[in-house]
């Protein structure tokens, strides 16, 4: 499934009239960004001055910029086939298909918006504006108030609420959203879109229903290896599957560790039920911060050990970002079955190594 990342800026005013005068808009896979669209608009009308006061665009940056209907035709190539992400959606919907509507033209998309989504997922925060949110959790943002400035820093959380979507809410509601064809004779084509890195799969039902969950070094392959079993319980989790989705981890020891706590939060009706322990683990340091590779050459996998015991993990692409325990605490996916994942933590530094171990 596609997501357009979007942000716009507008002339202010009243409300249903509005004009746009600057869109961004990322298309983003899931793992990469795909296509991308940044352009200033001539909204042919006055831009209230607490608004060139917010964002700096005045009337005079317009005048040669183009109007809405010259653009329109690769706002919808771009977004075609894609759920509309932005932080507090129904805005940009609204202005979106406003200037559609003004075209004789009816726009829809699903939506999903980052602001409901950062209160179930990240909650007890001070605040959910972008800039604030964004500061609280380590993003970076650059051009506040300017439509790419607000579209990076919403697809950097957007990253964010998925890792941390222990229920996969999003995929799920996306997978509702999206193409409900029979899966028969389109296996090669989902094993064509798979990566070849390290991370978890999962196979979804019509609904979008989680019914198996598996980890491989290279998903593709191991996606393959499923599709090449011949027993009856194999066909007949072929048979209920409508979708294949993945997640990158980029470490091996974050892919066991979220295969391990999924299958025992989603109970997948094809997985066989993970054990759970009850004994008490000691590592040879009782605080510390493993980072590991992550999923990009530019980011890290970060583990947090506290007190012995397992606290979460996340994706940084900054140092700050780990070595400010504020910082990295509300960006962890974390868990409440910390003595099965302090084995699992256990087991795998005593075979292999990450790439750095901090103490403190």
């Amino acid at each position: 499934m596609n997501y357009a990342i979007i942000d716009v800026e507008t002339t202010g005013g009243k409300f249903n009239e509005e004009g746009v005068t600057e869109v961004a808009i990322h298309k983003f896979d899931g793992v990469d960004i795909v296509d991308s669209f940044i352009s200033l608009v001539n909204p042919e009308k006055e831009i209230q001055p607490f608004v060139v006061n917010l964002t700096g665009i005045n009337n005079n940056m317009l005048r040669s910029a183009p109007k809405f209907y010259e653009i329109a035709k690769r706002i919808i190539e771009i977004m075609e086939d894609s759920v509309l992400v932005a932080h507090n959606s129904s805005f940009d919907y609204r202005i979106i298909r406003n200037e559609f509507k003004r075209l004789g033209y009816n726009f829809e998309i699903p939506t999903l918006c980052t602001v409901e989504l950062s209160k179930k997922l990240i909650p007890d925060q001070e605040s959910y504006s972008l800039g604030k949110l964004c500061r609280s959790i380590g993003i970076p943002v650059s051009d506040r108030h300017r439509a790419n400035g607000d579209a990076v820093a919403t697809l950097k959380l957007f990253e964010i609420l998925m890792q941390k979507d222990h229920e996969k809410l999003i995929v799920k509601s996306t997978i509702k959203m999206g193409n409900q064809r029979d899966l028969s004779g389109r296996l090669l084509n989902i094993l064509d879109i798979l990566p070849v890195q390290s991370g978890l799969y999962y196979f979804h039902k019509r609904n979008g229903d989680i019914i198996y969950i598996g980890k491989g070094k290279n998903i593709q392959y191991a996606v393959n290896q499923v599709f090449l079993r011949t027993s009856n319980r194999t066909r007949a989790l072929i048979k209920e599957m409508n979708a294949v989705t993945f997640e990158l981890t980029g470490s091996e020891l974050i892919a066991k560790i979220k295969f391990q706590e999924e299958v025992i939060r989603i109970k997948p009706k094809h997985n066989k039920r993970s054990k759970t322990y009850s004994e008490e683990i000691v590592f040879n340091h009782e605080n510390m911060i493993l980072v590991d590779k992550g999923r990009t050459p530019s980011e890290k996998a970060v583990i947090l050990i506290e007190d012995n015991q397992y606290k979460g993990f996340a994706y940084t692409e900054l140092s700050y970002q780990f070595n400010n325990l504020p910082v990295l605490k509300n960006l962890l996916t974390s868990s409440d079955n910390f003595i099965s994942q302090n084995l699992i933590i256990k087991k795998y530094l005593a075979a292999n190594k990450v790439e750095k171990i901090i103490r403190f």
